[in-house]
């Protein structure tokens, strides 16, 4: 599948040029001192592993700002499933060029891939349950668009992309207002009453009473936090389908499909983000295409 999730040009730009600055602000000088600067060829892109491809595109434009003049060609899109051996790219032009943007490329090609193969696992062990597999704010500093946005090549979905695309009432926002002597009702109703127009109220809960409690504030999604499925079956039969809800904590591969099958609406996992494998890719220059110009 191909990303709904939108990148412009200079979003992705503006990720690529900080990466440029840290990995070459000194630049290159073992490629400078040892590489011909005529010596032109081909490098592939090989992936090593099973995994869902992303970051195509940004690979592509980190190797046009080390040097517009090399020819990029990508030969496989974001959400192709690749295996060991494929091509998922080919660059051709001055190997320094190539050598300078190599580790660049690949630690965004990598990540990002990597992102979206652990989240098309979630998304395959619960497939047929309804239930939407969501990421949360637990990203990289930097890099949350290129993560988000790999999440959702994967097959996932974004849950809030920063602090003003949503309500979150969390733990800490119930202990600070409790010692004011407001309730968990009061807390969510007073949330509903002061939000933008369009925003939805969503609270973070730990007990069957607690989201009984923040519904009759009028609570939009209730977050059942690090419940045992048994509590969220509870919790789902007891809702009746009046307000949707999303299951978090402790989350991993090996229960997720117990959780989704509560019958919660979402399930959000932090480590689609924050502990991915990087997908295993290297960049290979192709001896018989090296010449001297």
């Amino acid at each position: 599948m191909i990303s709904k999730f939108q990148l412009s040009g200079e979003q992705i730009d503006s990720i690529i040029d900080l990466a440029l600055a840290e990995d070459l602000s000194h630049g290159d000088v073992t490629s400078g001192e040892l590489i011909p600067p005529g010596l032109q060829g081909m490098a592939s892109l090989i992936t090593k592993a099973e995994g869902v491809l992303a970051g195509g595109e940004v690979a592509r434009r980190v190797f046009l700002k080390i040097d517009p003049s090399l020819k990029v060609e990508l030969t496989m899109e974001d959400g192709a499933r690749v295996k060991p051996g494929d091509i998922v790219a080919t660059v051709f032009g001055k190997v320094l060029s190539i050598l300078k943007a190599e580790r660049v490329v690949l630690n965004f090609l990598q990540r990002l891939s990597g992102i979206a193969s652990h989240t098309a696992q979630y998304v395959a062990e619960t497939k047929g349950l309804g239930v939407k597999i969501s990421d949360t704010r637990k990203t990289t500093p930097g890099l949350r668009l290129l993560e988000k946005y790999a999440v959702d090549v994967g097959g996932g979905k974004s849950h809030r992309f920063d602090l003003g695309d949503g309500i979150l009432i969390k733990d800490n926002h119930i202990t600070a207002l409790r010692t004011l002597g407001m309730s968990l009702k009061d807390i969510v109703a007073k949330a509903k009453q002061n939000a933008p127009q369009g925003l939805t109220v969503e609270v973070e809960v730990g007990t069957i009473k607690e989201a009984l409690e923040a519904i009759s504030g009028g609570a939009d999604i209730i977050l059942l936090d690090n419940m045992s499925p048994d509590e969220m079956c509870r919790v789902v039969r007891l809702i009746s389908g009046r307000v949707k809800t999303e299951a978090s904590g402790g989350i991993i591969l090996a229960n997720v499909r117990e959780v989704a099958m509560s019958g919660v609406d979402v399930v959000s996992i932090g480590a689609l983000t924050h502990s991915p494998s990087a997908l295993d890719i290297s960049l290979e220059l192709e001896p018989e295409s090296l010449k001297q110009l």
